[in-house]
């Protein structure tokens, strides 16, 4: 079956055409903009009407490649943003009425299994204990640990490169008391959200989304990006702690420049490798894998076994 699959996120907006079979995705079409939804959302609790109008002009675009690709079926996933705003709902229906898409608002439970379902599909399982998939959004951070394609634990924070940005960073470049209350209220974030015993079994990471795949991107100094070479490339810490401090130096016009980072991601990465960081040590990890199989992924697995 051949799934378009449309994720509607904080910070960008995304599509995945791909052909499911048995639960394999062989990927036809994949296209992301950051459209930045999510903006002005945590002071106001509403969408903004220029975000909005960005998503349904990216939307528009989405349309034509499904419509191209000869899709047997849609579907598509609204998460922290809309989730979070009273006007969301209004703007899912407007989604599903003007382009005929089968979109929904998921809550936190089946964000995390459609996360980890995409994340492991193919992967090995780690030795000595589970596997934690960390999806670093906009407007939230989920945290997903699991064995054997089975989810034991998840949690969905306000932990989001633009939540975090839009509350902490006022400056060009950033303050480093600006820097230091950020990482300290995700450091609190993720310890009131994930028990301390669910932290200790951890075993390994797989890092998915726009932060963990930028990352990867700029240490490789990919341009173009290349998919196949930040699939399964491996983070450490020592090295994020490098790439913050670099990032966290330069002004925001600097940071457009960055080989390997998408110019349109360049406001909201300092915070989203804070975040990065934050969760690692948090997990008491030196490491983490990168992976560029997702929620789309998941969603496409998920659409792809039901009837067309």
């Amino acid at each position: 079956m051949r799934v378009g699959v449309v994720d509607i996120g904080t910070n960008s907006t995304r599509l995945l055409i791909a052909d499911v079979e048995d639960g394999r995705v062989h990927e036809v079409d994949r296209r992301s903009e950051v459209t930045r939804l999510g903006e002005g959302v945590d002071a106001t609790g509403r969408l903004g009407e220029a975000p909005m109008q960005r998503v349904l002009a990216t939307l528009e675009a989405y349309q034509e490649a499904i419509e191209g690709c000869g899709c047997d079926a849609t579907t598509g996933v609204l998460t922290s943003a809309v989730r979070d705003a009273a006007n969301g709902a209004e703007f899912a229906e407007t989604v599903r009425t003007r382009f005929g898409l089968d979109v929904r608002t998921i809550d936190g439970d089946e964000e995390a299994q459609l996360t980890f379902l995409g994340a492991t599909t193919g992967r090995e399982e780690p030795h000595g204990g589970p596997l934690l998939v960390v999806d670093i959004g906009g407007g939230s951070t989920e945290f997903v640990v699991g064995a054997r394609g089975a989810v034991s634990f998840h949690v969905s924070t306000q932990a989001g490169v633009v939540r975090q940005t839009e509350r902490h960073i006022n400056t060009d470049p950033p303050a480093p008391d600006e820097l230091q209350t950020l990482a300290e209220e995700v450091r609190g974030i993720i310890a009131d959200g994930v028990p301390a015993e669910v932290r200790a079994e951890v075993a390994a990471a797989v890092g998915v989304a726009g932060t963990a795949t930028s990352c990867a991107a700029i240490e490789q100094e990919l341009d173009p990006y290349d998919p196949n070479r930040v699939e399964g490339y491996v983070l450490e810490l020592g090295d994020l702690e490098l790439l913050l401090a670099r990032l966290a130096a330069m002004p925001l016009a600097d940071r457009r420049r960055v080989v390997g980072l998408h110019p349109d991601r360049a406001p909201t990465i300092v915070a989203g490798v804070a975040i990065l960081l934050e969760a690692l040590r948090a997990f008491d990890l030196d490491h983490i894998e990168v992976s560029e199989h997702d929620i789309l992924w998941g969603a496409a697995i998920a659409r792809g076994g039901q009837p067309a």
